[in-house]
């Protein structure tokens, strides 16, 4: 058995059961491992009890996204396993869903990730089908609320693969690095697939890897954590990893985007979480800026693979962006 799956867990025992029932009909051999992130809901009791051949790691606390799913991770390298996928406790998958991420990452030893199609739970739209980086500083998933499901059919290079539904090769984490736990969670994976694009190593997506998500099912239950993490994060995204050359073209920008997300947060009555996240996202700015040092040092791509990286635009989906942009070319 070379292949593991690794589910974070906090209070989703209403979606997890789905979730490891089609994982126990994956066709290729696999461990799946449940991080238990200090649920309170009986999740622990129904594993047990339901599902005794899953490994459970049963932690205290909760350690977000990113300490959770690096407890699995940690555990599934010692275990000796080539290939680690991870997949949302809020996601099902289709039965060769694990086969067709394996069999893309054997095509190539270059090959550190490998994305499936992340579609919504009734199949209609899109997720994701990996993930983009822009010269706004502005992660977004690839085809998020597209309807046409068979747009991305191609097993093509991306930026990046989302932490709910991604292959990782072993060798790839032990050269880059876990998730950085500062992050929480919301853009962690956009950090490591930073990292790990700078180190050399490709992405892809595996357009027959399908999995189905419901999307905001855990982060959906607590008021106002989308624009914490949003606002703690993005910053430290750009400053580990933006090279240099391309940071008086990504810096404004990011600045100008990050300003508008700020003001509509408080605007909507999020002011005080708006600030706490400034201020941890400050607090911290000194080890982001340490980590980058040791991250560009590293790097084997040059300045023209770095450049292929990036969408040379906004994201599709910020609309009230292209309006200010349009409104600032006007005047």
């Amino acid at each position: 058995m070379t292949s593991a799956v690794v589910i974070p867990n906090w209070n989703g025992r209403e979606e997890l059961a789905a979730c490891l029932d089609s994982l126990a009909e994956q066709t290729e051999p696999v461990e799946v491992i449940v991080v238990e992130n200090g649920s309170t809901d009986g999740s622990v009791e129904m594993i047990r009890s339901s599902y005794p051949g899953v490994t459970l790691l049963v932690q205290p606390v909760n350690l977000g996204f990113a300490g959770g799913v690096n407890v699995g991770l940690r555990y599934a390298l010692h275990r000796g396993h080539e290939h680690i996928a991870l997949l949302n406790n809020d996601a099902v998958v289709e039965k060769t869903w694990l086969a067709e991420l394996v069999a893309v990452m054997r095509s190539g030893d270059d090959l550190g990730m490998v994305a499936s199609k992340f579609v919504t739970l009734d199949g209609r739209r899109i997720d994701s089908t990996g993930e983009c980086y822009s010269t706004w500083g502005l992660p977004y998933p690839r085809g998020r609320d597209e309807e046409d499901l068979d747009a991305y059919d191609d097993a093509v290079d991306i930026f990046g693969g989302s932490g709910g539904s991604t292959l990782y090769r072993a060798a790839m984490l032990r050269d880059v690095g876990l998730f950085d736990e500062d992050f929480f969670a919301y853009f962690e994976d956009i950090d490591l697939s930073w990292r790990a694009q700078l180190r050399g190593w490709r992405v892809q997506l595996a357009p027959r890897a399908v999995a189905y998500h419901r999307i905001g099912a855990t982060s959906g239950r607590i008021p106002g954590f989308t624009t914490h993490q949003t606002l703690k994060n993005l910053f430290w995204v750009m400053t580990k990893n933006v090279p240099s050359r391309f940071l008086p073209v990504v810096f404004p920008r990011l600045a100008l985007s990050y300003s508008f997300t700020f003001v509509r947060a408080v605007l909507r009555g999020q002011g005080g979480t708006a600030v706490k996240a400034v201020g941890i996202a400050a607090v911290k700015m000194p080890r982001k800026l340490r980590e980058r040092r040791a991250i560009q040092r590293g790097r084997r791509i040059d300045d023209a693979a770095v450049a292929a990286l990036f969408t040379w635009d906004l994201p599709p989906a910020s609309a009230n962006l292209r309006r200010l942009r349009a409104a600032v070319r006007r005047s």
